[in-house]
């Protein structure tokens, strides 16, 4: 990855006061967050087992780099810290079907918002009309409400959209991932701790954890505590501008408990650093900090993290590795440095990690 700015030279974020940073962002474009990744390091299976992976620590005050087994992350957590994770759960958001007129479509669920009715997306060769019907496979009929921007407002004929999707529906693997949605997929594309079913991608750091990983944790004195953020499919969406400040964030669906709120103050206040597993987690966190101190409650972040950006809560971040010129390797190099991340790439490509969603992780201290 070679992070420049529009004069070519390299754009240096670190100890670079906010006022100045703010004109680096604007600088930056779309291909400066871009590198070239053999096709056989994207991991179409997980590991063996969920802590058998490959774990990547970044210093991001140095910039050294370490390389562990994610079980490691035992001795890497240290009593007091606090592990913040995302407990949603992936539903079975693909649909296939077809229009009346007899062409074939591919529905898949962003977002249910009732009972009854649902934003999804269509691929159809044409776009389908308000009022028609579309009948997907297995004999279920839904029915096209409104185009709403890019998506569409469907209707489900019973009252409980998710029970549809459980019996209708195929687990909504990522695109670079080959193979059809397996017994094993349904099992390992979802966290052992998935609880509140909205999302329609897994929050990948998550998997890696198993439960007597966390028992462990806890047993150390590692506190461990939950946030919901409903991953919609905008998560795979590409970025379409080079000019990074025009691009629009995808909105997505957070809540932040009370008892998450109480205990990230008691961590802090005794020195004990904040843990955010994913970048989901993360965006929850500065999502509900965003006035200075972390507010409980639901809300909507389109929050589009960029190099120059002030963190408020959280210390280290547990990442898997991200698609070139994404929003998330973007946000990745604001929290761990930009130079750093070009170079843990380099260095987890040389040494053969897997890459995305089934592939090994990273331990990324924050730079400063």
């Amino acid at each position: 990855m070679d992070y420049r700015s529009n004069d070519g030279h390299a754009a240096t974020i670190r100890c670079i006061r906010p006022y100045i940073s703010v004109r680096i962002i604007r600088a930056m474009r779309l291909d400066d967050f871009d590198y070239h990744l053999p096709e056989e390091l994207i991991s179409q299976s997980p590991a063996a087992e969920r802590r058998a992976s490959r774990l990547l620590h970044l210093h991001g005050t140095t910039g050294v780099l370490h390389d562990h087994r994610f079980a490691d992350v035992l001795d890497l957590l240290q009593p007091g810290d606090l592990l913040v994770l995302n407990d949603t759960k992936v539903i079975k958001a693909r649909l296939n079907g077809q229009k009346a007129s007899g062409g074939r479509i591919e529905v898949l669920v962003e977002r249910v918002l009732g009972p009854h009715q649902a934003l999804a997306q269509i691929r159809a060769s044409h776009a389908p009309k308000a009022a028609s019907k579309l009948q997907l496979d297995g004999g279920l009929t839904v029915h096209v409400v409104a185009r709403e921007g890019e998506l569409y407002r469907i209707s489900f004929p019973e009252d409980d959209v998710f029970a549809q999707l459980e019996r209708y529906g195929a687990l909504p693997l990522p695109p670079y991932i080959e193979h059809t949605p397996g017994v094993d997929d349904e099992t390992r594309y979802q966290t052992v701790f998935a609880r509140t079913p909205g999302a329609v991608a897994a929050p990948t750091a998550g998997l890696h954890f198993d439960t007597a990983m966390l028992d462990a944790l806890r047993g150390k004195g590692v506190g461990v505590a939950w946030l919901t953020l409903h991953v919609g499919a905008g998560t795979f969406q590409p970025v379409r501008t080079q000019n990074l400040s025009a691009h629009r964030m995808h909105s997505e669906w957070y809540s932040l408990p009370q008892q998450t709120v109480d205990a990230l103050k008691k961590h802090r206040a005794t020195g004990g650093r904040i843990v955010a597993v994913g970048t989901t987690s993360l965006r929850a966190l500065e999502s509900a900090a965003a006035a200075g101190e972390p507010v409980a409650g639901s809300a909507e972040t389109a929050l589009f993290v960029l190099p120059g950006y002030s963190f408020r809560i959280v210390d280290r971040l547990i990442t898997n590795f991200h698609l070139p010129k994404s929003t998330l390797l973007m946000l990745v190099s604001a929290f761990g440095g930009v130079d750093n991340i070009r170079n843990a790439y380099r260095h987890a490509i040389e040494q053969r990690y897997r890459f995305f969603s089934y592939g090994d992780a990273m331990l990324i201290d924050r730079a400063p």
